[in-house]
């Protein structure tokens, strides 16, 4: 019996392509405004400029802000890794976020059905913040942790771990809905059922042999919450 919900944010929750592509740009014009240096710290983060799309392989996608940074700061001579950092949340913290589908009104739902509901990112905790209240649902969630909340970050356990401590549930009693292999691992590793969708970079390819099921979009978690109830 699921009694609890801990989402990923970027690819599930919200669109990936449509939330982080002009976020990718700003954070390129606010670093260089060299165009070929721009090119290469493009390709270092594996975003395509042209298409507006990330390479599969882009630490963009699961990674942390230091990731983004560290894959960066060989192209960036005299920056330091702080300073390229604070760029990269400054610009996360007012990118638009594309809800993946209406979000209110499938967390509602969820809230109805008497199930607990988190948020597990490897975003730093402010932006993630900032993007739920923007969209009105902070008020939905009983949990938040981004990667700099103390609980480690994924594929690491840590913060559904915490999630579990917080709500008192069971890791069988909870189901981690993601995009990314990331996710899927630290499900797995905390004993919860595994749900992957398919609004970020990754395809169901990618993602079916390590995920419980696949669904296209967190809009088909309710029929499959239904089904696991027969």
């Amino acid at each position: 019996m699921i009694r609890g919900v801990i989402f990923d944010k970027d690819g599930t929750l919200f669109d990936f392509r449509r939330s982080w592509s002009g976020w990718a740009l700003r954070v390129l014009e606010a670093l260089s405004d060299d165009p070929a240096r721009r090119a290469d710290l493009a390709a270092s983060i594996g975003f395509l400029p042209e298409t507006m799309d990330f390479h599969p392989d882009s630490p963009a996608i699961a990674g942390t802000a230091p990731e983004v940074a560290e894959a960066m700061l060989p192209h960036l001579p005299g920056h330091d890794a702080a300073t390229v950092i604070a760029r990269i949340n400054q610009a996360a913290a007012g990118a638009r976020m594309e809800e993946a589908v209406p979000l209110r009104a499938l967390l509602e739902d969820l809230r109805a059905r008497g199930l607990r509901i988190g948020l597990a990112t490897n975003d730093t905790e402010a932006p993630a913040e900032a993007h739920l209240a923007a969209h009105g649902v902070r008020d939905l969630f009983d949990f938040v942790a981004g990667y700099d909340s103390g609980h480690g970050f994924k594929p690491g356990p840590g913060q559904l771990l915490a999630f579990l401590s917080a709500t008192g549930l069971r890791g069988a009693e909870v189901a981690m809905v993601g995009d990314s292999l990331h996710d899927l691992e630290a499900g797995r590793a905390a004993g919860m059922a595994r749900v992957a969708v398919l609004t970020g970079i990754a395809t169901a390819a990618d993602l079916e042999r390590h995920a419980d099921v696949v669904l296209a979009d967190i809009g088909h978690l309710p029929g499959w919450l239904d089904r696991q109830s027969v």
